[in-house]
């Protein structure tokens, strides 16, 4: 099954093909909400044929996953600024920054909830991606002597990774880049080496 659910096209136009039918997806998305999005209406945005999309995805959830990485990847790489607080007020500023992106997150989360297939590739492909970009920017400022050696690094993304979804979850506050940024800059103080006094 994680074959079949990793499985992608080869030639050139299959990749054209493929293209078409993520940004289908998620225009789809975006326009019906997850519950309403359907293979066949991604299919028709995309100008392709319906058993195309189930001969490389299993499900809706599993193109909309796709897209999600693609997105993912171009929207939020890792930066190398020079300094933890850099590094961290650039990516978690690209990260906060969810317009569009909302429906997409909180339908794979639900999605994830009812199907334990999708809930571990989604698990494996996107949430440790996630997890391990920001861990290893953590990392690389430890080597560089900005973060405590004996700081909880998982616990810190952690924290950063729980206000994102709590916040998309619940929407009881907002997203965007500014609150990456205020979470950023309370990160990189917990991170920062203790000298005893």
């Amino acid at each position: 099954m994680e074959q079949q659910r990793r499985a992608g096209p080869g030639r050139p136009r299959s990749q054209a093909v493929r293209a078409a039918i993520l940004r289908a997806a998620l225009a789809e998305l975006e326009e019906r909400g997850y519950a309403a999005l359907t293979v066949e209406g991604i299919a028709a945005r995309a100008g392709a044929g319906k058993q195309t999309i189930y001969r490389w995805w299993p499900s809706k959830a599993d193109v909309v996953l796709d897209a999600l990485l693609d997105t993912a990847a171009e929207r939020v790489p890792v930066p190398d600024e020079g300094s933890l607080a850099a590094d961290l007020d650039a990516f978690l500023a690209a990260t906060f920054r969810q317009e569009g992106q909302r429906a997409v997150l909180t339908g794979l989360m639900a999605q994830s909830v009812l199907d334990p297939a999708f809930a571990q590739a989604f698990g494996e492909r996107f949430l440790a991606g996630r997890r391990a970009a920001l861990r290893g920017l953590l990392e690389r400022a430890r080597a560089r002597g900005e973060v405590d050696p004996g700081a909880d690094l998982d616990l810190l993304v952690d924290v950063v990774y729980g206000t994102l979804w709590y916040r998309l979850l619940v929407g009881h506050a907002p997203l965007g880049a500014e609150t990456g940024r205020r979470l950023a800059a309370l990160v990189a103080d917990a991170a920062r080496p203790r000298h005893p006094g």
